[in-house]
């Protein structure tokens, strides 16, 4: 559309703030959908490998909403172990709500649904609240969380506390994270033998894009005795260097 030259200045000379300001007003999808896949060199669940030290690929996607709400399922390989009778693959669901609670804090809790198909000899599905609460102090991040799994026939009919704290760093300038977990398990299950044990990891993360690649040394103080509580022998609960790649989007 043609204007004079003078109305036309005025327009060029206002039409970046207006596009901003459209920009600025647009609103927050309700919905939106984020996951990834990863290859891990082996998967470790609270210190322990589920993957029997093999190579695990695996995923998840997340469904979640602006008011804080989220459903979603991650699926990893495994290499089903004693009372796991040989389930090759584990699928977790879950939901859960996430909210900001102001100055970097934020709380975030939920219920988790474990599944195993394809085992042999039982059932080893159960459910397990979490609740954790995560804070950032500029390039610092401290998580601390709790899980509870209430006696079910999944877990050998016992109850499993887990309780756990997470401290990571962004190298400033840099694309590194260094990350750090320490957890301790109560309760003796199929996935957890003898009642009571720390693991513990120290890593790194190299962010790019929306790659990331990661190394780790992951350990327990548990022994051959209690690892084979679990049908399994020490191999799978001590230290290991753990490396993945992972691609988000």
């Amino acid at each position: 559309m043609r204007v004079l030259a003078a109305a036309g200045t005025f327009i060029l000379l206002l039409a970046p703030n207006a596009l901003a300001a459209q920009t600025a007003e647009a609103p927050t999808p309700p919905f939106t959908i984020t996951g990834g896949v990863t290859l891990a060199s082996q998967y470790r669940f609270r210190g322990i490998s589920l993957s029997n030290e093999n190579v695990a690929l695996q995923g998840t996607i997340n469904l979640n909403h602006s008011s804080g709400f989220y459903v979603g399922t991650w699926s990893s390989m495994i290499d089903g172990f004693g009372e796991l009778g040989g389930s090759n693959l584990e699928v977790d669901l879950y939901g859960g709500y996430r909210h900001s609670v102001g100055h970097g804090i934020t709380v975030d809790a939920g219920l988790l649904y474990y599944a195993y198909p394809g085992s042999k000899g039982g059932h080893f599905e159960f459910f397990e609240p979490y609740a954790n609460v995560s804070a950032t102090f500029g390039p610092a991040t401290a998580k601390a969380g709790v899980n509870y799994a209430w006696s079910q026939a999944g877990i050998g009919n016992n109850s499993n506390r887990y309780v756990y704290g997470e401290l990571s760093l962004a190298v400033p300038h840099t694309p590194v994270t260094l990350t750090s977990h320490l957890g301790n398990s109560n309760g003796d299950t199929p996935l957890t033998p003898s009642g009571n044990y720390t693991d513990w990891s120290l890593g790194a993360t190299v962010a790019w894009h929306n790659l990331s690649l990661g190394i780790a040394y992951v350990d327990t103080n548990l022994s051959a005795a209690e690892a084979a509580q679990g049908g399994a022998t020490k191999s799978i609960v001590d230290g290991a260097i753990v490396g993945t790649l992972s691609a988000s989007f």
